[in-house]
């Protein structure tokens, strides 16, 4: 008479590496720039949508944020670069310290804008109007095309 056989037992699912405080950290991925979700100590973190994998910085770095001039993507840097080339749009934006910048409401259509202190003046990337800096909008100021 045949002996019924038992199905394999499965294997329980891996369970992803956490801390034993739970203490997790967040970058953006390389790939996609979907933000990623990691424990502390991860050297690097595969992306679940595009499966690009991202180098994690090393401990005590301190990282910022800016948003892209070309194609307005949030960035990650490590704090004290000079620019960030964006991997999106390629666009080169300088990264600049709080301290170093100002902002102002542009003439024509009232976005705010950042520059550089020391600018004498500031173009629009929505509208093209060219604000001057420390002074009230007047018929010096030009509206280019692009």
């Amino acid at each position: 008479m045949p002996v019924p056989l038992a199905p394999y037992p499965t294997p329980p699912a891996p369970v992803p590496f956490t801390p034993p405080n739970g203490a997790q950290s967040q970058l953006v991925c390389s790939g996609c720039r979907n933000l990623l979700m990691y424990p502390l100590g991860a050297t690097s973190v595969c992306c679940a949508v595009c499966n690009a994998v991202t180098a994690v910085p090393p401990p005590g770095t301190e990282m910022a944020q800016l948003l892209c001039g070309g194609c307005h993507t949030l960035l990650m840097y490590i704090r004290g670069a000079t620019s960030v080339q964006c991997s999106c749009c390629h666009t080169i934006n300088l990264a600049l310290e709080a301290n170093q910048v100002a902002h102002v409401n542009c003439g024509n259509c009232r976005m705010l804008l950042m520059y550089q202190y020391g600018a004498r003046s500031v173009k629009c990337a929505v509208c093209n109007y060219v604000t001057s800096i420390g002074a009230a909008p007047s018929t010096a100021d030009q509206k280019f095309s692009s």
